[in-house]
């Protein structure tokens, strides 16, 4: 699942809403941003499907000697 970010939404938030330049918008990162804004109330819940497309994506690496 691919989400893209609202740019604009962000932009506003940044530049009106925190009274960023564009300067020190643009250097941000997106987690020191986040923090700026502050982190939503509660992050939703890691369903099943999610579970299996982070096991899908980033799958266990066994070493040789490791057992099945």
């Amino acid at each position: 699942m691919s989400r893209s970010l609202d740019w604009p939404a962000l932009m506003r938030a940044g530049m009106q809403g925190l009274r960023l330049t564009p300067e020190a918008f643009w250097a941000l990162t997106p987690a020191e941003l986040q923090i700026m804004l502050g982190t939503p109330a509660q992050a939703a819940p890691l369903l099943s499907e999610g579970l299996d497309a982070l096991m899908a994506a980033w799958p266990d690496e066994r070493s040789e000697g490791d057992p099945e």
